[in-house]
């Protein structure tokens, strides 16, 4: 965030931020200017460059504001924090396909942005995973033979997978690929 915002200048961020995921969670923004987003959300371009340096920064709050909000609403376990997170990417397609592009991107050169916020999600997550999968095999609800740190990069890797296959075939059922996931790693 900008170190030099009023209060009120908070709140106008805020506000353009909450109507920039509105938009995305329907359209997504593949192709989509900086001078584009400001129209589609009713502000000017000046404006939206006031609050956010660029459009990958813009888009990335995005990401970070999304996530913040739905993080309250994770159920506990493994795999079933990733389906519950997949059932709710169904009613925003283009906050997937958001998420899609800028993880495509941050593989580029000239997006250290994006680089260094996937890197720091999926570390975060992965220790998450790692942690319920080692519970589980306490309490013998997981298989005890598998490594936690290979299986959370095995799920981070199949709930994307899926999610990605879902945009390309909407027949594409993430929830039940993921259950696939929930029940090898039953004992």
């Amino acid at each position: 965030m900008p170190p030099t915002l009023s209060r009120k200048g908070i709140a106008r961020r805020q506000e353009i931020l909450d109507r920039a995921i509105e938009v995305f969670a329907v359209k997504g923004a593949e192709g989509t200017s900086l001078r584009a987003i400001a129209e589609s959300i009713g502000v000017s371009h000046a404006a939206l460059l006031h609050y956010f340096s660029s459009r990958e920064v813009l888009l990335l709050e995005v990401l970070r504001e999304h996530e913040a909000r739905r993080a309250d609403s994770t159920p506990d376990g493994t795999v079933e924090r990733m389906i519950a997170a997949a059932g709710r990417n169904l009613s925003v397609p283009g906050l997937v396909a958001l998420y899609s592009t800028l993880l495509g991107s941050s593989l580029e050169s000239g997006h250290p942005a994006s680089r260094e916020f996937f890197a720091a999600r999926f570390e975060r997550i992965r220790a998450s995973i790692v942690t319920g999968i080692e519970e589980g095999q306490q309490a013998g609800t997981i298989r005890a033979g598998v490594d936690p740190a290979d299986m959370a990069s095995l799920v981070i890797a199949a709930s994307d997978g899926l999610q990605i296959q879902w945009l390309l075939d909407p027949t594409v059922d993430i929830a039940r690929g993921l259950a696939l996931l929930e029940r090898i790693l039953e004992p």
